[in-house]
């Protein structure tokens, strides 16, 4: 197509390229919809609104979400994704969803999210016993993946990996 031809399509005050979004017009109740409503066209000047169905999760059925959305992972990405969408809710996640997040990140060998997921709870979590009830429930996850804590990594006062005393 010659780009005369696509400059006479785009200045054509009804072009066929963009149509504008259909308004619903309200009228009497009726069984059908209007035709305008009903057609789809190729190009939109207006964003489709999808809202609703947002119902409330319960923490159970959070957390078995979650469960099978780490079961499923099967890269790098998704896996720190999940993570994200999973640390970004107003609550801790569960031990389970905590034990499928580090078999996940061994599935797809990231040791070092492995550890970054020990942070994230102790930063969810409100007190530092809450935070070693955790670690006392992951203990066997931790010692059969073979998982240390940045604390036993670098001890306090070596926050960095270049610390030389």
């Amino acid at each position: 197509m010659a780009s005369t031809t696509v400059f006479r399509l785009a200045a054509r005050s009804t072009s066929t390229l963009l149509r504008p979004c259909a308004r619903p017009v309200f009228r009497a109740p009726s069984l059908a919809a209007p035709k305008s409503l009903t057609q789809k066209s190729a190009f939109s000047s207006c964003a489709v609104r999808r809202s609703g169905g947002h119902e409330e999760e319960t923490f159970e059925e959070f957390s078995s979400r979650y469960e099978k959305e780490f079961d499923a992972v099967q890269d790098v990405f998704e896996l720190q994704r999940n993570l994200n969408n999973a640390f970004a809710y107003d609550l801790v996640p569960s031990p389970g969803v905590v034990t499928a997040a580090l078999k996940a990140a061994r599935r797809v060998n990231d040791y070092p999210t492995a550890v970054r997921i020990f942070e994230g709870i102790k930063a969810k979590v409100e007190n530092i016993q809450q935070y070693e009830e955790y670690l006392e429930e992951l203990k066997p996850v931790r010692e059969e993946l073979g998982i240390n804590l940045k604390e036993d990594l670098y001890p306090e006062g070596t926050d960095s990996p270049h610390y030389n005393p």
